[in-house]
């Protein structure tokens, strides 16, 4: 079995664990607000912001500066000691990173070719650059590499720092992804229509598209016992459409199967759902049908996109990560915020939460469908079956 030694996180609800915690109680995300500053021609939207004052990179490292790389200096500052600790116990060929991200420096890019930003190096925007910049940073020998597959991609990553240490090849790894706002993104979720003007509202009547958040999270996997493991995963690809998913939701259906199937549950041993839950309207009302032929709305469920913003390459590490705050700071689970409109009734009812609840089973499902049907599942719980205290 395999388990989650630290956690580091920061989004917009909050620049540290603490933080993070406190904020999803009052569902409250600070960083999350309106600006005209990414869409062209001055558009205002939604934006979730990282608002710290983000570490500088070494000056021998300078050719991987990107707020990208300084959101991963700053999520790995959170869980240095114990990753020092591993590295000095291990060996630096034995500690893998794997990394994900979906803009990496495209910002300095962008900066660049505007004529805003004289610093540019063609490294910073490349996608493997996440993994190459921690592990130099650490020193680090042992198998690292960067996954991008949209929305999915950094719960794909702590799936393949699963995979390493069980085949052998590393004995713990740093798993995790980061990504930083950039026009590109901005811009092309807007082209596509998927852009809110507003604070996204996933599973609402009123929902027109997401909003795009910034965000860095790193999570360490090990063997040895600890408050929450990592029970089931399960991945799968739709090959139905390159944004769509696939109407029946087939491809995530089988993901979410998967992940029961290898932690050796049933649907209803399930204590909380964190949903993939976009707010654009095919990709809510497919994640509904698919949670309801499942689960038949017997397990609770929200999507806390409307607190951190669409992370996109970090958002699965990132709801994995608040997936762990819940189990081990016995914390209320999420409610579906509706403030701004109702609850869209002809999606099939799916267990939505209308306010906060307790968590009554410590064994939670986080989702993460990405475009290409990329779909990637995981299941976190406590091992002997109580709330965890860290």
């Amino acid at each position: 079995m395999i388990y989650f030694s630290a956690v580091g996180m920061l989004n917009a609800l909050g620049h540290s664990l603490d933080d993070i915690a406190a904020n999803l109680v009052r569902g409250d995300a600070p960083g999350l607000r309106p600006s005209n500053d990414w869409l062209t021609g001055g558009r205002h939207c939604w934006i979730g912001h990282v608002d710290a004052e983000l570490p500088q990179l070494p000056a021998e490292l300078a050719r991987h500066n990107s707020r990208n790389n300084r959101l991963l200096l700053a999520a790995l500052a959170q869980i240095r000691r114990e990753v020092d600790d591993a590295i000095a116990r291990f060996g630096r060929g034995r500690v893998a990173v794997i990394l994900a991200t979906s803009t990496a420096g495209v910002d300095e890019a962008d900066r660049f070719i505007s004529g805003a930003d004289e610093g540019y190096h063609y490294a910073q925007q490349e996608l493997g650059d996440p993994s190459r910049f921690l592990a130099s940073l650490l020193g680090l020998s042992g198998p690292a590499y960067t996954l991008s597959t949209a929305c999915s991609s950094s719960a794909r990553a702590i799936i393949s720092g699963q995979r390493l240490i069980e085949a052998g090849l590393a004995d713990v790894a740093i798993v995790g992804g980061a990504d930083t706002l950039s026009r590109m993104p901005v811009n092309g979720f807007d082209s596509l229509e998927s852009l809110s003007a507003a604070r996204c509202a996933p599973f609402s009547a009123q929902r027109d598209g997401i909003s795009i958040g910034e965000g860095a999270a790193l999570m360490l996997l090990t063997r040895e016992p600890q408050a929450v493991a990592l029970l089931g995963v399960g991945e799968s690809s739709d090959a139905y459409h390159m944004s769509a998913p696939h109407p029946q939701g087939e491809g995530a259906k089988r993901a979410i199967v998967m992940a029961l199937e290898q932690a050796g549950i049933q649907p209803r041993d399930l204590g909380y759902i964190n949903l993939h839950g976009t707010a654009t309207r095919l990709n809510d009302r497919v994640e509904a049908q698919v949670i309801h032929d499942i689960f038949a709305g017997q397990v609770p469920c929200s999507s806390t996109k409307h607190l951190t913003g669409h992370t996109l390459g970090a958002a699965g590490v990132c709801e994995a990560a608040l997936c762990w705050l819940l189990l081990t700071r016995d914390l209320p689970l999420p409610a579906q915020d509706f403030s701004m409109g109702e609850i869209d009734s002809s999606l099939p009812r799916c267990g939505l939460l209308s306010a906060p609840q307790a968590l009554e089973k410590p064994l939670i499902l986080s989702n993460s469908f990405a475009f290409g049907g990329n779909n990637a599942c995981l299941i976190l719980g406590v091992p002997d079956g109580r709330i965890a205290e860290c």
